[in-house]
């Protein structure tokens, strides 16, 4: 009889809403069948059971407002989703307000309370340092040195540019050069994933933060835009895969139609309510089903 590989994801996900019970039936029957054929009485058939790759493991979160717990936009953030769906542990240490420059002290305190007890961490910030018109800045530092070289002809002293990664803490591509030089340095064999800032329109929280659409460029100068770009070419600079929310998510508030995604049509078109969340992480749950939890 004709056999095929049926992909099966065992989460609540692709048949909706369902009961604590029923998931909790099909992680016990992932884990008891994980890796095995199994006869299908009904076909015939037989079917490989893939599990997502990062069901039940642990998981750190770094950010800002979009993942802090503690921000009221919504009740319930992505993570909470993918906990539930997955069975993931999480560990937050996102903080409302905070920019890219805050990450290294969110790796500090993820490895103080949990040294290497950790699967992969997903850092998701960037729109408070648009916000903030901290400057874009350089990747690198160029000098020229000398080095040897030979190719096809005797090695010999030669003159070339070298660059160095520009740490520089009061730019934004500096500030993600510092923060990824040090958590890939404490964390080399684990999973790094960058989700670049969504979109965003009007925050009014009152006189002091009213912070404007992101048609409008910042006190640099600099629309939102580079911003995003910057995190996407941070992921070929530093090797680590980045999952593009701002354009994959679908979330677009500058219309009116995606006001019911976020907490306020007309004071809060940053911070994406429930709604908003599960649809954060219904685009987490199939982008990271393609990429290895652990190595």
């Amino acid at each position: 009889m004709k056999q095929r590989l049926t992909l099966l994801f065992l989460t609540a996900l692709l048949c909706g809403a369902v009961n604590a019970q029923k998931t909790a039936l099909i992680r016990t029957y992932a884990e008891e069948t994980r890796g095995t054929r199994t006869h299908t009485e009904e076909t015939g058939e037989k079917q490989m059971l893939l599990i997502h790759p990062w069901m039940q493991k642990r998981v750190a979160y770094f950010g800002d407002s979009i993942t802090d717990p503690r921000n009221d936009g919504s009740k319930r953030k992505y993570w909470n989703f993918l906990q539930d769906w997955l069975g993931i542990t999480p560990y937050v240490y996102a903080v409302s307000g905070r920019q890219w420059d805050d990450i290294p002290r969110q790796a500090d305190k993820l490895q103080a309370e949990h040294g290497d007890s950790v699967d992969a961490i997903l850092i998701f910030i960037g729109t408070n340092d648009y916000n903030n018109g901290v400057p874009i800045g350089e990747w690198y530092d160029v000098k020229n040195e000398e080095v040897i070289y030979g190719h096809r002809a005797p090695k010999q002293m030669v003159k070339r540019e070298r660059r160095y990664m520009k740490m520089d803490a009061s730019t934004y591509r500096g500030r993600i050069n510092i923060a990824l030089d040090k958590v890939k340095r404490m964390f080399p064999t684990r999973q790094i994933v960058l989700l670049t800032p969504i979109h965003r329109a009007q925050f009014h929280r009152n006189d002091t933060n009213w912070q404007i659409t992101e048609d409008y460029a910042n006190q640099c100068g600099i629309y939102l835009d580079e911003y995003i770009q910057a995190v996407k070419d941070a992921g070929n600079i530093w090797s680590v895969p980045v999952i593009d929310l701002n354009s994959i998510s679908g979330l677009y508030p500058m219309m009116d139609e995606y006001a019911q995604f976020f907490k306020d049509a007309d004071t809060d078109l940053l911070h994406p309510n429930d709604k908003g969340h599960e649809r954060i992480a219904r685009t987490l749950y199939y982008q990271l089903a393609s990429l290895p939890c652990e190595f």
